[in-house]
């Protein structure tokens, strides 16, 4: 390990206490750009910043630089509603999030950084006979995948969330509710500096305020390297992983991706004593709910329904989730809200990720994250730099290919059709 940084631990704290705090060495480097790398990741969210630290952890790739347009996590990790779960119908989607929730299980030892992530359980509502049949159907799944879950009736569910409106005359009667006790969220910026703190202790350069402006080709085509404000940057490997705005950098390469970006907005009350300590979600309401450890209460919903590059949602969407929260907990309907913001979510034709190499050769791409972005990034990143570094994708997304549009082998979890903002 590098000498330039400290590792974190109960006996550094102390040392440091001693000293005055004074002497805790920067997390991170701030190095100027390399003229060539093994391998250049484009985008330092969590996706890409994990990426690079499997990279160099578990293939040995440590020539590796990571170019963020701005700073690290100030894109979509660092703009949603943090929820961590694997309870998914379809099998490589089960697999990949449960992998990814293992992942996330011993993150915080493995990066020796706190992420925070606390499995408070997620629990999914159900409001109708067929929402009930639906659910019931991915529970007996999930316990064959081997995946926990729980099938919560009306008294159960009192007694998990008794803060919860569950009367006959409720406007959307809960009938029952799925849940992952493994599920819960985790800290948004802590897992971007983690992952940051984790890659650059193996050596990988991460360069922020570098935005690709262009992609250099052979004559064969190939990638042989970038095009940057920080001048050209050659490598014979580029994975790009740049969220929702997945269509402007790859269409630098020449590409058109299944892929549309919509805003996904979310936020958050003034802080008030804890009474929500699960994460609540429906898919009937296109709403969730949380509460933080600051004390906020979190709340998300679907997509604004047009397609925008922007980072502020709609008063529309606000009043249509607000709405539905107070209907659903009745105790927050005198809250003020405090914070609102929106994420560029890259919405693919099937509602399911796309993680493999491009018709380009050389060109890896990471993205059509839909919802499951936050939750995914471990797995994301140890799947994708699999791919990168041996030129072939691993078992768990093999079949999150960009040619399986063309194949008809969708991956559509919710059955809702060729149509992004849908899923």
């Amino acid at each position: 390990m590098s000498a330039f940084r400290d590792r974190y631990s109960f006996p550094a704290l102390v040392r440091h206490a001693i000293s005055g705090h004074k002497r805790w060495k920067p997390a991170i480097r701030h190095p100027e750009p390399k003229p060539r790398y093994d391998a250049i990741v484009v985008g330092g969210g969590g996706h890409g910043l994990a990426t690079a630290y499997y990279l160099a952890k578990l293939h040995g790739l440590t020539n590796v630089a990571v170019l963020e347009r701005g700073w690290i996590g100030g894109g979509n990790t660092g703009r949603n509603t943090t929820i961590v779960r694997s309870n998914y119908l379809l099998e490589p989607n089960a697999h990949f999030y449960e992998h990814s929730l293992k992942l996330w299980e011993g993150l915080s030892a493995d990066l020796n950084f706190n992420v925070m992530f606390s499995q408070r359980s997620v629990i999914n509502t159900c409001h109708t006979p067929g929402e009930m049949e639906a659910t019931m159907r991915r529970y007996n799944a999930l316990r064959l995948y081997g995946i926990d879950a729980e099938f919560l009736d009306r008294a159960a569910l009192a007694r998990r969330v008794p803060d919860m409106n569950l009367g006959r005359d409720a406007r959307w009667p809960i009938l029952g509710a799925l849940s992952q006790p493994r599920g819960g969220v985790a800290r948004h910026d802590a897992v971007a500096w983690g992952f940051a703190r984790g890659a650059d202790n193996r050596g990988v350069d991460i360069i922020q305020n570098c935005e690709v402006t262009g992609f250099q080709r052979g004559a064969d085509g190939r990638v042989t390297g970038v095009l940057t404000t920080r001048g050209p940057i050659a490598s014979d490997k580029v994975g790009v992983a740049v969220a929702g705005h997945s269509g402007h950098v790859m269409g630098l390469a020449g590409m058109r991706l299944p892929i549309e970006s919509h805003l996904l907005q979310a936020f958050v009350s003034e802080p008030v004593k804890p009474f929500l300590d699960v994460v609540v979600s429906t898919g009937a309401l296109h709403f969730y709910i949380s509460q933080t450890d600051k004390g906020e209460v979190l709340l998300g919903g679907g997509l604004d329904g047009y397609n925008s590059y922007g980072q502020r949602g709609t008063m529309p969407n606000i009043h249509e989730v607000t709405a539905a929260a107070i209907e659903m907990f009745p105790n927050i309907s005198r809250l003020k809200w405090m914070r609102q913001w929106a994420g560029v979510m890259d919405m693919t034709m099937d509602g399911s990720p796309i993680i493999g190499k491009t018709p380009i050769p050389g060109l890896f791409f990471d993205g059509g994250w839909c919802y499951g972005g936050f939750k995914a990034t471990p797995a994301s990143g140890w799947c994708f730099a699999h791919t990168i570094a041996t030129g072939e994708p691993h078992p768990l997304n093999a079949a999150f290919t960009l040619d399986r549009f063309g194949r008809s082998a969708v991956i559509d979890e919710k059955g809702a059709g060729p149509y992004p903002k849908a899923h």
